[in-house]
């Protein structure tokens, strides 16, 4: 198998699997109690608390864990609104968001807000003179990506969060796809909340972050215990965490040179792309990129039957983002960037990851040849 889906999720990375397997074994404990293996079992978690803030020059307090990036974005969303309703019901987002959020400020509209999902040009970046002049009296919370995960394109967050902050309007990213694989400074970046996922950076699924910056206290997400400040109850789920916090150790060991080799991969195989595949076009950024994200659209045969074709030779590949799976629908993301709905069917993601080879490129592009010819 060939994988390139790892903006889909990643293979947990074999230290990870080893240091979630004692909680999921004899270290079983709960971690709220009061005895001395449930204070173990509670260490390790605030352990891997301080493994994941050490990401983002952070404190351990401004961690709260979540069971995924999808519940960390509705509940910076929601919170966010309500923190400041007394202010405003205006909200900015873009058009190119993660359902999580796209959908969740849908839900805020029908109770009463008001959003405005600012455009993107052609590359799939917002415009922060364009977030600037969105910005009114009453815009309370503003929510745009770090980095697109169809597209790659990175967004100038650092901008738009100045621009909030000069505003006195709480900032939202989702940096789901690039939490562990670029640097990212919540602080610098004017950012009052942090979504990530532990799948994308090789660790286990099931698992996220909050990040909320200091001074601030989102509402409650569920009503229940103590756990999570009592902001977000629940009893812990000890493995899934410490498996994020060992992958969030390993990402800030290796990121650096992850990033450097997976971006030659990527800038190798869009040149092989373009020399062998004649009329194709690459979309996103090509230099404000994530590392490892490719999208191309093909001059003729649909994505739907390229992802068949390819995984026929072992290769995995996907049409847009995972959660759009099954979608009738072509990707709003790449709609909103300008492409027509058939180009939008005619286009593949391929996302690089920690275990590609230069070998397996070649090999995706000598299929490519072979089954588009044969189309």
């Amino acid at each position: 198998m060939i994988y390139l889906d790892n903006a889909a999720t990643t293979r947990p990375d074999p230290s990870v699997i080893q240091a979630m397997m004692p909680y999921l074994t004899e270290q079983f404990a709960n971690p709220s109690a009061f005895y001395q293996e449930a204070v173990r079992v509670r260490m390790q978690i605030d352990l891997a608390r301080q493994h994941a803030a050490d990401l983002l020059g952070a404190a351990p307090g401004n961690i709260y864990f979540t069971a995924g990036g999808t519940e960390a974005d509705n509940w910076a969303l929601r919170a966010g609104a309500e923190m400041m309703r007394e202010k405003g019901r205006h909200i900015i987002t873009s058009s190119v968001e993660h359902p999580a959020v796209r959908n969740t400020a849908r839900y805020l509209a029908s109770c009463g807000y008001e959003v405005t999902f600012l455009p993107v040009d052609g590359r799939g970046r917002v415009d922060p003179d364009e977030v600037r002049a969105a910005i009114r009296p009453d815009t309370v919370l503003i929510s745009v990506m770090h980095a697109n995960n169809e597209l790659g394109t990175i967004e100038p967050v650092r901008e738009i969060g100045m621009a909030a902050r000069e505003a006195g309007v709480l900032f939202h990213t989702d940096a789901v796809q690039t939490f562990g694989h670029i640097p990212i400074d919540p602080e610098e970046c004017g950012i009052s909340f942090l979504s990530a996922s532990a799948h994308k950076l090789n660790g286990p699924k099931g698992v996220g972050l909050l990040y909320v910056a200091p001074g601030l206290r989102p509402g409650r997400l569920l009503y229940g215990g103590s756990q999570e400040r009592s902001l977000r109850p629940g009893t812990e789920n000890p493995a899934a965490i410490i498996g994020f916090g060992e992958a969030a150790r390993l990402a800030a060991l290796r990121m650096d040179e992850d990033a450097a080799r997976i971006r030659t991969l990527r800038q190798d195989f869009i040149m092989e792309l373009k020399s062998q595949i004649p009329g194709i076009r690459i979309n996103g950024d090509e230099e404000q990129s994530l590392p490892g994200i490719v999208s191309v659209t093909f001059p003729s045969v649909s994505s739907e039957t390229l992802l068949i074709r390819l995984d026929q030779h072992g290769i995995c590949a996907s049409a847009g983002s995972a959660c759009s799976a099954g979608a009738i629908e072509p990707s709003p993301v790449l709609t909103a960037c300008g492409m027509s709905e058939e180009q939008a069917k005619r286009t593949l993601r391929f996302s690089l990851g920690r275990e590609n080879t230069a070998e397996e490129m070649e090999e995706t592009v000598r299929v490519l040849r072979a089954v588009l010819s044969e189309s």
